[in-house]
């Protein structure tokens, strides 16, 4: 198999050529390295490969639904047995995970094969994937651009064809920011839908969840098939599917009352024309397809999602430093962190109790407003971003960390708010800028209806099929 024909078939597409007999799992895993080896010198996607425990799964290779494809996992929070789990930071580089967290279980499960471990900016904190100890994820549609993050690596590799599919979470726009600047497909379910176990119950009081980003729409129900049920001991969980996600996809989602919203709740962030543009041509392509596109605006008591994300991310965030730092039996160095993470910490170590409680109320409150408004609708339509994918460095977390903190607002002003609300919520790439930079749009759903964006989503996909693999120059 040629390496441009391996990126013309997705995860599901792989699988059956396998299954078939016509190529062998491990001829699928040459080509996997050998695009990975071609590519990923010029894009700091990936950050660290296990070739030989790859290679070591295809003899006791399961018959799961995706059999002998390549998958990658995101270097934070999810570990794989005998791999570091650094969390892109040089305060964990050397912390080797004893066994595989549920997800990669289930992924096993299904005949995944884990070939290796993406970037991330240092604990998922960045919108841009830039950190002190891996380095910048390049986009491939421009290698001076962001991919985005905190999923940036998963993004760049799936975009620039080195895998399929590959592993990427979300606590305020992490699988979406990067889905939208690679150009890719990038679905956010609903809190509590995939399981953090078995070490946590929850990521960052419920506003993190774990997926995949994916270049068809087919491949992200497949995983989430796989990998979205609860459980035992977890504290809650999303209601089931009536169905398997895989069999909505190509589904006729029927007349879709959907909610167009330009603005996002933070008034202080500008939307990008081009942001603009593409999500009022998705309206538009909507309307073509049958469904009803009514404009509408935020309520106005809704409080800005960072009031939420901001003291809870740094009180999870500091307490992770400091356990760390207790294990290694000494205090903070100079070195230890990237520079905005260490503003973090700081800001967490002087948070109340009180401001932490007084979050948590605020996220409950925030997500009852929303969900009274998405009663009106099946789904509301954004840009997945206020601004077009910035150039590396803008955003750099050493460089400038209070201006890096600040500017993150303009990346993730219309992704964070579901986050807060725990609605499953999409970026599809439908658009383009003036010189071809990829453009997301937003979709998101009620609490619990990922099986409506998977409808609509396969829906879009036939109707505008998005561009493939990003051609990116040795």
């Amino acid at each position: 198999m040629r390496i441009d024909e391996y990126q013309s078939y997705d995860a599901t597409g792989l699988a059956g050529l396998i299954a078939r007999g016509e190529v062998t799992a491990d001829e699928v895993l040459d080509v996997t390295y050998a695009a990975i080896k071609e590519r990923e010198p010029a894009l700091g996607a990936v950050v660290a490969l296990c070739e030989e425990q790859a290679r070591a799964g295809v003899a006791d290779l399961l018959p799961g639904v995706l059999a002998g494809v390549p998958y990658l996992i995101k270097d934070l929070e999810c570990d794989v047995a005998g791999m570091t789990t650094s969390n892109g930071s040089r305060l964990f580089a050397d912390t080797v995970a004893t066994r595989d967290s549920t997800l990669v279980t289930r992924l096993r499960a299904a005949g995944l094969l884990i070939a290796g471990k993406t970037n991330t900016p240092e604990f998922g904190l960045g919108t841009t994937t830039e950190s002190g100890r891996f380095g910048p994820a390049r986009n491939p549609w421009h290698r001076e651009r962001s991919a985005g993050g905190s999923s940036g690596g998963s993004a760049a590799a799936v975009a620039a064809g080195m895998v399929p599919v590959a592993h990427a979470t979300d606590g305020g726009g992490s699988i979406r920011i990067p889905a939208s600047c690679c150009g890719v497909f990038g679905l956010k379910p609903s809190r509590g839908r995939v399981t953090p176990g078995p070490e946590h119950g929850e990521s960052w009081a419920g506003l993190g969840v774990a997926h995949a980003i994916t270049r068809t729409v087919r491949d992200s129900a497949t995983l989430l098939d796989i990998t979205g049920t609860p459980e035992p001991g977890d504290p809650y969980h999303a209601p089931p599917p009536v169905r398997p996600y895989a069999a909505e996809v190509g589904a006729d989602p029927g007349r879709l009352r959907i909610g167009l919203i330009l603005t996002p709740v933070d008034a202080d962030v500008s939307v990008d024309t081009e942001c603009v543009r593409a999500a009022e041509e998705a309206a538009a392509l909507c309307v073509a397809l049958g469904h009803d596109v009514e404009p509408v605006g935020w309520p106005d008591t809704l409080t800005r999602p960072g009031e939420v994300i901001a003291p809870i991310s740094a009180a999870h965030l500091t307490r992770l430093v400091d356990l760390r730092l207790a294990e290694l039996g000494r205090e903070l160095a100079p070195g230890d962190l990237d520079g905005a993470t260490a503003l973090i910490v700081d800001k967490g170590r002087r948070l109340s109790l009180a401001r932490y409680l007084a979050a948590i109320d605020t996220m409950h409150t925030i997500g009852r407003t929303v969900t009274r408004l998405t009663g009106r609708f099946d789904v509301l339509l954004t840009p997945t971003m206020a601004v077009v994918p910035p150039m590396l460095g803008e955003l750099d977390p050493n460089r400038d960390p209070k201006g890096a903190l600040a500017g993150m607002r303009g990346m993730a002003a219309f992704t964070n708010l579901f986050n807060v609300t725990g609605q499953p919520a999409m970026s599809v790439p439908l658009g383009r800028t003036a010189d071809g930079l990829p453009v997301g749009v937003q979709f998101a759903a009620r609490y619990g209806d990922e099986a409506t964006l998977f409808r609509l989503a396969g829906q879009l996909e036939s109707a505008a099929p998005w561009a493939g693999t990003a051609r990116v120059a040795p």
